[in-house]
């Protein structure tokens, strides 16, 4: 009676917790992606509406950052309206190794911008990742530099200003360009624009005051987004507005926040960085001149919604016939770790590394990258790198995972003694555990070392979980066979024969594809090498175990059930050969063949 109350309670705790997977993980993610083509279109459409009411048909200059001039009430969203939106004002064509676009001489800003080396799926033919994108787009997305002047300054350069281009129009890492713009006071403003061959430009404004009396004015830089990703980041990884300046230091706010907090101003900084970042993208500006400069984290509902990262730098003077140079770094790309990294060493840019997500536990997090990268370089093949990154760690665990193995068979040589005690104290559990840590004392086990190779694991599936889901890296890294991008899930599923039946399996069943049947086997004939617990409710959890784990681990990136099941086959050929050195009998065909065989019941 007592085995059948506790195997019902092991079902439905098993139940429970699938039920727990299913609505609060797998649930929630089907119904974004469901819902992900509504939203966006109902958000065009509010946005749009509020557009127009707020400005029908024309824009106006704001006198400082903050203040951002209504959308046009137009949008396009098709690729022939986007290129008829970019064909509206003049520019200067931008073309790298690894970037294309232009920039927009109205506002002197970057908003037309494509990353050369990487596409929107899988497929190489599919349309590059748009990264930067005019105002009147939904998802307008741009970078701007301008200045704030006085009633004495004149006009200085903003959103409205146009710029005139001297000589070279296409800016190439091997040619700037300059723009030029000369208001009614005698100011000149001389803008020098360059790039390197990745992804970062640089803005050196240089101010030149040929009139007779001495100006002041102020210099900005803001970052401005328009929309946000469809479907919400994990919980592991942040998306929105960040940067570090000031005694601060990392400053992270997710869009969620800060629509509900609206602004946040920091202290001020002379150094730093700041801007919007996504998952595998960023945009953010760098101030290099060490001026002093006020930093904003905000979001304006005010017209037409709009997320902005901006600082504006203390008042600068420039006395008459003399002039002032200013520059600004802006990164805008893809969030390449190694060259991420150069950019921080190189150009001593403060925590410019931290704009990749590598979490509280950045300690084992950046390592475990770097080994899986190295690998990588070696077999060409990130699956392969994640297989070899498997044997490295096992080897460095190795002598714990052996002592834990061998205290293990010597649990299984003395399990003779252990039935003995049980049947002497069956009516006496207080007597049957004191005789229990008595035998274990005499005979030098350790009754949880079964427990640590699989806990050793954890800080390691932690670790490779984060790099496989933040790392541009493993995007659509393939391994081989029907896994063409390790960061994303097995596209095969149980529920139609791995795709043999020609159907798509409704959306409230579990996701679990091939890999995650393979993960359960090895875990489950791992666990079968094991003793078989004397409670009879952990004899169940240890059955019903790697059920649960097979589903929990469908929705997860491939590369990371890639790496559990290679793990664990590692473990049961390492357990095995531990078992025999001590002398152990190795039961796992004993194991599996009682699964079949008739329990005796009471009575007999």
């Amino acid at each position: 009676m007592e085995n059948n109350r506790n195997f019902y309670i092991t079902i439905v705790l098993s139940v429970l917790i699938l039920g727990l997977w299913q609505i609060f993980y797998v649930m929630p993610r089907s119904e974004q992606q469901r819902e992900a083509a509504r939203i966006e279109e109902q958000r065009v459409a509010e946005q749009k509406k509020a557009a127009e009411a707020a400005n029908p048909g024309g824009t106006t200059a704001p006198a400082a950052p903050g203040a951002i001039p209504n959308a046009p009430g137009t949008y396009v969203t098709t690729p022939e309206g986007r290129a008829q939106e970019v064909a509206k004002t003049a520019r200067v064509n931008i073309d790298t190794p690894s970037l294309s676009g232009s920039i927009n001489l109205t506002g002197g800003r970057l908003d037309d911008l494509k990353l050369k080396h990487y596409t929107e799926t899988v497929d190489k033919t599919s349309p590059q990742i748009q990264l930067l994108n005019p105002q009147a787009l939904p998802t307008g997305y741009y970078a701007e530099i301008g200045f704030v002047g006085s009633d004495t300054t004149g006009a200085v350069p903003g959103p409205e200003t146009v710029w005139s281009v001297d000589g070279n129009a296409t800016l190439t890492p091997a040619t700037p360009v300059t723009l030029t713009f000369t208001n009614d006071k005698g100011l000149t403003f001389k803008r020098t624009v360059s790039v390197d061959n990745d992804y970062m430009f640089t803005v050196s404004d240089a101010v030149q005051n040929s009139g007779s009396a001495p100006v002041t004015l102020s210099n900005y830089g803001r970052v401005i987004r328009f929309d946000k990703p469809a479907i919400a980041s994990s919980y592991v990884l942040h998306e929105g507005l960040i940067g570090v300046t000031g005694t601060e230091g990392l400053q992270e706010h997710k869009y969620a926040d800060i629509e509900k907090n609206k602004l946040y101003t920091p202290g001020k900084s002379t150094d730093g960085w700041l801007g919007i970042t996504d998952k595998y993208w960023a945009v953010t500006l760098v101030p290099t001149e060490k001026q002093p400069f006020q930093p904003h984290y905000a979001y304006y509902d005010n017209g037409r919604p709009r997320y902005q990262s901006d600082f504006l730098t203390d008042p600068i003077t420039i006395a008459a016939g003399q002039s002032a140079t200013v520059e600004t770094e802006i990164f805008a790309g893809a969030k390449e770790v190694n060259k991420i990294n150069a950019y921080a060493q190189d150009r001593q840019i403060r925590l410019f590394d931290r704009l990749i997500d590598w979490g509280w536990f950045i300690w084992i997090t950046k390592p475990m990258f770097y080994l899986i990268d190295t690998l990588y370089k070696f077999f060409g093949n990130f699956g392969l790198a994640i297989l070899a990154t498997t044997v490295v760690v096992k080897t460095i665990f190795f002598p714990l995972a052996n002592k834990s193995y061998a205290s293990m068979a010597n649990m299984k040589k003395v399990q003779p003694k252990m039935l003995e005690i049980r049947e002497k104290y069956a009516d006496d559990k207080m007597k049957q555990q004191q005789a229990m840590m008595e035998l274990y004392k005499t005979e030098k086990i350790n009754p949880l070392a079964g427990c640590w190779p699989v806990a050793l694991q954890i800080p390691v599936f932690f670790s490779l979980y984060k790099v496989l889901y933040i790392t541009i890296e493993m995007r659509h890294a393939p391994f081989f066979g029907w896994i063409q991008d390790l960061a994303a899930p097995d596209p095969t599923s149980i529920f139609n024969l791995f795709g043999l039946l020609p159907f798509a399996p409704p959306a409230f069943l579990p996701h679990m594809g091939a890999w995650a049947v393979v993960m359960g086997i090895t875990m489950f004939l791992q666990m079968r090498m094991n003793p078989t617990p004397p409670d009879p409710t952990q004899a169940q959890i240890f059955t019903w175990m790697p059920v649960i784990f097979t589903f929990m681990m469908g929705s997860f990136p491939a590369g990371l059930v890639i790496y559990w099941a290679w793990n664990n086959t590692l473990s049961i050929l390492q357990q095995g050969v531990i078992m025999k050195r001590q002398g152990a009998k190795i039961e796992l065909w004993d194991n599996l063949a009682a699964l079949f065989r008739k329990k005796p019941s009471p009575a007999e």
